[in-house]
């Protein structure tokens, strides 16, 4: 028996394998939250709400049913921790890991299985790949739990209780997670500007890209010579970053004779930044999204819609899919035939790749927009908010989650998965590589446009 399964095993293909170990996560997410330990007495959840709670966490995405403050003890809490990790870091990532510390030998098959789930085209140094980002992502996430633990003695009664709060805010900020255990996201800190600035920081270096971080880290230990980034490093920081600021100035003014109006500058600004930073992946919010008009609402969608960076804890069709886009239709409408940026030229098939990404997620999001509008009673603002939400692995909610029907939240957790192990690894788990045909027919020129 056990041999059969280990030749189906083998039969699978890298993507395939990386959509069961998922499940497999979700199946112990969902054993561990269900641990009476792990919720506090006299507190019942379904099995659907504990499923639902379980993938949003495993694809970090932060979309909840349930009040994780009302619902999970101090151990639950840190099962919701480790999860969170396993989902943001990565599930081979994470395996790798504990391959190593058993000095497992980590074989051809295995590194096939990181280069999927990190999104990577090249097997060489992947291992060290990966050993980076375990000790940068650690590294943040202990930092940035020490400033918010230290920080937040003020507002507890115990050090015990500010760390806890100061930890799983640090992993779900850096994780891009969009949890929270305070009930209400970061609206009590709207006014508290040290909280807010340290949060952006944590969600930034959680979805710029893990091999971003990896070239920032080899450039600040770089003694000799210059130093020189990478094509994908320079793309994906300048489109970050270009959305951050794009995405603060629309909300900007699209708010200014609204939710902003009598506002100070300071108020306008931290919460147009802030917003435009959470909303690209990580979900937590110092606002009711509720109060935006509905212009922004719309722009919002479209900003989860793109989400983080590739090899990144986000989701979204991804920034540098979104960048060649943008680069191509520039390109084309000049009647240039390659795409040339920073001295370099785009190959022609990662050109191809971001056009079917975006066309197969356009088309996944409409067909979920148009399935739920038919299954739940909600206004079309708030099913298109809800599915740019999942997809984008963000976790904004208009409040709509908790009441989805069983089908509609299926669907939900569905998007969230999608969102989570990427547009061309979903593809690839459906069908296999293709060969290339040894005949081919006669080309003939179609009418375009």
């Amino acid at each position: 028996m056990w041999k059969k399964i280990n030749l189906y095993i083998n039969e699978l293909t890298p993507a395939q394998l990386i959509f069961a170990f998922y499940l497999l996560a979700v199946t112990i997410s969902v054993i561990l939250l269900s641990l009476p330990i792990a919720i506090k007495e006299g507190v019942h959840v379904s099995f659907i709400d504990t499923l639902f709670t379980a993938a949003s966490a495993v694809s970090v995405t932060g979309l909840s049913v349930i009040s994780i403050k009302d619902t999970y003890t101090v151990a639950g809490i840190f099962i919701l921790i480790f999860v969170l990790q396993v989902g943001g870091i990565g599930i081979m990532t994470m395996g790798t890991f504990i391959w190593l510390l058993f000095r497992r030998k980590i074989g051809l098959r295995e590194r096939r299985l990181i280069m999927a789930d990190q999104n990577q085209s090249q097997l060489s140094g992947l291992v060290n790949l990966l050993k980076q980002i375990i000790i940068i992502m650690v590294g943040i996430e202990f930092f940035g739990s020490l400033i918010l633990g230290l920080y937040f003695m003020q507002f507890f009664d115990t050090w015990q209780e500010a760390f806890i709060n100061g930890i799983f805010a640090a992993v779900s900020a850096t994780t891009n997670a969009g949890f929270d255990i305070t009930g209400s996201s970061l609206v009590p800190y709207a006014n508290d500007y040290f909280i807010q600035f340290i949060t952006i920081i944590l969600i930034i270096l959680g979805a710029i890209g893990f091999p971003v971080l990896v070239e920032i880290k080899d450039f600040l230990l770089h003694k000799k010579g210059r130093y020189r980034f990478s094509l994908f490093a320079k793309l994906t920081t300048v489109t970050f970053l270009s959305l951050v600021v794009f995405g603060t100035l629309m909300i900007f003014l699209i708010e200014s004779n609204h939710f902003f109006k009598g506002m100070t500058w300071h108020e306008t600004f931290f919460y147009s930044l802030f917003q435009s930073v959470t909303t690209r992946s990580a979900g937590l919010a110092t606002m009711d999204v509720n109060q935006f008009s509905e212009p922004t609402l719309l722009f919002l969608g479209a900003m989860m819609f793109i989400g983080a960076s590739p090899s990144s804890v986000g989701g979204g069709i991804r920034t540098t899919t979104f960048a060649i886009n943008i680069l191509f239709l520039f390109n084309f409408a000049r009647g240039n035939k390659s795409i040339k940026i920073f001295k370099r030229e785009i190959h022609e098939e990662d050109i191809k790749k971001s056009l079917i990404v975006t066309i197969f997620a356009f088309f996944t999001c409409f067909l979920s927009i148009f399935i739920l509008t038919i299954t739940e009673n909600f206004t079309f603002t708030e099913i298109f908010f809800e599915v740019a939400s999942a997809f984008g692995t963000c976790g904004l909610s208009m409040g709509i989650t908790p009441d989805l029907s069983h089908f509609g939240k299926f669907l939900i957790m569905f998007l969230m998965f999608i969102g989570r192990v990427g547009i061309l690894n979903f593809i690839f788990i459906i069908g296999k590589k293709g060969k290339d045909a040894n005949y081919h027919y006669p080309k003939e020129r179609l009418i375009i446009g």
